[in-house]
């Protein structure tokens, strides 16, 4: 009895002593900016909007040199709507997107999975009409360049068949204009929907974190 309370202290202490150390990271990491520099301001405008959780990139549906429609057709969502004209993205654990629609459907299972790489990534994206810059939605002006490499991150996130995205068809879409794709890499505890995006700008030569899992982390690097 006394052996199996030694080893039950143990590893609560473990557990304690884990969420103590990653938090930590995370909050010092979150605060250490790279790209700190100021870049000239482009004319390509794109968004990082959190739902206070997740970050999804907020990108132009149509520019210069691409449409994001012909590679996330209008015709996979609901609405099948061809007039917006943003596309938001992110980035996530692929059974956390299609089976938690609401925090209440979130299961042990899904959540230990998803903390610890063992399932598959997914891309969801909605297509927007209009967007509001807010405490939660921060405006980034790119220029061509930085946005060539933006689109070049994504691109490779996007897991293909004969040249083409991978539509996921399922009913756990969240409205009438989004749908989800395969995708490539990992989420885990230390690559989270966050850290995608956080690379992303990164990638991109934008502000952003040395390292951050949560929202916050990227949105405290645009006032």
């Amino acid at each position: 009895m006394k052996n199996g309370f030694r080893i039950l202290f143990t590893v609560l202490v473990s557990v304690l002593f884990f969420i103590v150390f990653y938090l930590s990271i995370a909050f010092i990491c979150a605060r250490i900016s790279v790209n700190d520099v100021v870049s000239k301001e482009g004319n390509v405008t794109v968004y990082i909007k959190s739902n206070g959780v997740h970050t999804d990139l907020v990108l132009p549906v149509k520019s210069r040199k691409l449409d994001w429609s012909k590679i996330f057709p209008y015709a996979n969502t609901k609405g099948k709507d061809s007039t917006s004209k943003l596309l938001a993205l992110g980035w996530g654990d692929k059974g956390f997107y299609l089976n938690t629609p609401t925090w209440g459907d979130l299961t042990l299972s899904t959540a230990f999975k998803a903390m610890f790489g063992l399932s598959t990534s997914a891309l969801h994206t909605t297509y927007l009409d209009t967007i509001q810059v807010s405490g939660t939605c921060k405006k980034i002006l790119m220029t061509q360049n930085e946005y060539d490499l933006l689109v070049r991150y994504i691109k490779r996130t996007i897991s293909t068949k004969r040249g083409k995205s991978i539509f996921i068809p399922t009913n756990a879409v969240y409205g009438t204009n989004d749908a989800f794709y395969e995708a490539s890499g990992s989420y885990h505890l230390f690559s989270t929907c966050n850290t995608w995006t956080n690379r992303a700008l990164k990638y991109s030569n934008k502000k952003a974190c040395f390292w951050t899992p949560f929202d916050t982390g990227i949105l405290n690097q645009y006032p």
